[in-house]
């Protein structure tokens, strides 16, 4: 099984971060995020992704009739080596030597087991997942579950508490800000992501939880419809249902004439907003051969111009 938040190789050298649960017309939707060149592991922007993809390996691109967007495929028999943030974890916890990010992220599910975390349900994405971290790289640990999820969300909180951990400060902040490139002004950021407690630091590096596609998992949503994009559209409205807000993608069921949910393919708006509060969404709107319609948030890569904030009094 292919999921959100694993990565898969190619022979050709190139590193795609899975992107949706499951295949279509069996290939694995991803992004391209890594080439490599001379031995070496380069990270790509979205542009540069695309272009590189459509001079040297167009067969790579591809539009997704189920999600109407053009993003990166890779048929099963082009994969090398799949990547799975379990696999990784684990690998790292019983390793003899790390380096220093493997050493914090050590510390840190250490910290974590011993406050009563089974690590089991858990994974490390990101760069240490493909082995190309640098001294500066972040952690990036995913939980399979909710219960898992709202463990180490706790548990974070209770290590900050203890001073094991230690809260973003404004450099933080601001360095999370600028990687984001988001719609809000820095104060709504932070004003949203402080109260997500998914983020803290150890050891002088950051750390962010989050979940993979466990709806997938749990078999608690429907099946994967067909949409089709309608235009752009910003609105006020209420939310009305955030149990799937920090999955991937978030869903927020919201209280609005013939648009049933809010859907956010963005890191950024993952736990936006709880219920009962009201928020202005910007994004795509969308809609079934059955007339079902929700917005999303993230369409592209960057989701210029999109974004999800708490109308706050």
């Amino acid at each position: 099984m292919f999921s959100a938040k694993d990565f898969i190789e190619t022979a050709e050298g190139l590193l795609f971060a899975v992107v949706g649960q499951g295949r279509e017309d069996d290939k694995v939707l991803c992004f391209l995020r890594y080439i490599k060149r001379d031995s070496v592991w380069k990270k790509v922007a979205t542009e540069e992704a695309n272009e590189f993809l459509q001079q040297y390996h167009p067969d790579f691109l591809h539009y997704s009739q189920m999600l109407d967007a053009h993003l990166h495929a890779v048929a099963i028999h082009q994969i090398v080596k799949h990547h799975q943030p379990e696999q990784r974890l684990q690998e790292i916890m019983l390793a003899s030597e790390r380096d220093p990010v493997e050493h914090d992220l050590y510390v840190l599910c250490d910290l974590f087991q011993q406050h009563g975390l089974d690590l089991s349900n858990t994974g490390i994405t990101g760069s240490i997942l493909v082995g190309v971290q640098n001294r500066n790289s972040d952690i990036d640990i995913v939980c399979y579950s909710r219960a898992v999820f709202q463990q180490c969300r706790s548990i974070t909180c209770k290590l900050i508490g203890l001073g094991f951990l230690q809260d973003l400060n404004e450099q933080d902040w601001q360095e999370s800000y600028l990687r984001r490139s988001c719609d809000l002004d820095f104060a709504d950021y932070v004003w949203h992501e402080q109260r997500k407690t998914n983020k803290a630091i150890i050891n002088g590096r950051k750390f962010d939880l989050s979940c993979s596609d466990m709806r997938g998992c749990d078999n608690t949503a429907p099946e994967p419809v067909n949409y089709k994009k309608c235009g752009a559209i910003t609105l006020q409205c209420k939310v009305v249902d955030d149990t799937y807000a920090f999955d991937y993608p978030a869903l927020f069921s919201i209280d609005y004439e013939q648009i049933d949910a809010i859907v956010s393919y963005t890191a950024t708006y993952t736990g936006q907003a709880v219920n009962g509060e009201v928020v202005e969404v910007s994004g795509q709107l969308e809609q079934t051969e059955t007339g079902l319609k929700r917005i999303v948030v993230g369409s592209s890569r960057e989701a210029e111009g999109e974004y999800i904030k708490v109308i706050r009094a």
